[in-house]
């Protein structure tokens, strides 16, 4: 069992647990200095990212927000600028949390796009789901809504020339946790390669309110089940995936869905296959 998850861990680049917080420091230093060169290499000077209210983009967005901070600082350059963006799908039941993500990570700039209209009205368009059960046309939409932020942020880098930040993690991408060609895309992962325990620590380490660091994950996609805990869909913990990737033991069944789940959701992780 642990040469299966030592392997899978070595594939998505999962970083060790941080031994202390020198070593925590250090990674964030690297990754804030991560996100500072891919502006460089772009020649760009702006980043964009939606804001949920879950603490993965809270983390992210301090990152940025900080990358961008140094940035100008160092540089003299007052341009570098980070926008954070609100993607509601009409009303958000937990706008108080993303409010609150917001007030923490104090972005340079916050952009608000209702995703609603535009969602309804493809979807109002989409003859194949006529006759479709109710949950199936339900869990589709959602992936919808996801696909149509990242619409929304690419638009948004677009027009300010800017890169649009993703926010997957280790413990996301093993289990294929996120709509492919929605907040999958993205022009850089500065998460990429941490498990969630060590997402939460970052955001924790930056001040970020305890209510945030620990809410409950949810992606809060479907109509029909709304604010439905990531747990849930996954059938696993996420201390259990964090486990897993650190070749820690696990329960067998635990191991069995994670390492299943991880090949069944191979595709999502690889660029489209090609003859």
């Amino acid at each position: 069992m642990q040469a299966v998850q030592l392997q899978i861990a070595a594939e998505l680049n999962v970083q060790p647990p941080f031994a202390d917080q020198n070593a925590l420091e250090a990674e964030v230093a690297r990754r804030i200095a991560f996100i500072q060169q891919c502006l460089k290499n772009a020649q760009l000077k702006t980043l964009v990212l939606g804001i949920s209210g879950g603490v993965d983009s809270l983390t992210a967005g301090m990152l940025a927000q900080r990358a961008v901070e140094q940035l100008r600082e160092s540089t003299g350059d007052k341009s570098y600028c980070f926008i954070a963006v609100r993607l509601p799908y009409q009303t958000q039941a937990d706008e108080h949390e993303a409010q609150a993500s917001l007030e923490c990570i104090k972005p340079d700039e916050s952009h608000t796009v209702n995703i609603g209209p535009s969602v309804q009205a493809l979807t109002a368009q989409i003859k194949a789901f006529e006759g479709q059960h109710a949950s199936a046309v339900d869990f589709v939409t959602g992936n919808t809504k996801a696909r149509m932020r990242m619409v929304a942020q690419y638009a948004i880098a677009g027009a300010r020339q800017g890169l649009v930040i993703g926010t997957d993690h280790a413990a996301e991408a093993v289990m294929g946790f996120f709509t492919k060609f929605g907040d999958g895309a993205c022009d850089i992962a500065p998460l990429s390669g941490l498990v969630k325990n060590q997402v939460r620590a970052i955001a924790r380490s930056f001040g970020a309110p305890q209510s945030l660091v620990d809410k409950v994950p949810t992606a809060d996609l479907e109509d029909l089940v709304p604010g439905k805990p990531d747990e849930a869909s996954h059938g696993v913990t996420y201390a259990e995936i964090d486990a897993f990737l650190h070749g820690e033991p696990v329960r067998e069944e635990a191991f069995k869905i994670i390492r299943d789940t991880y090949l069944k959701t191979q595709h999502k992780r690889v660029q489209p296959y090609a003859p």
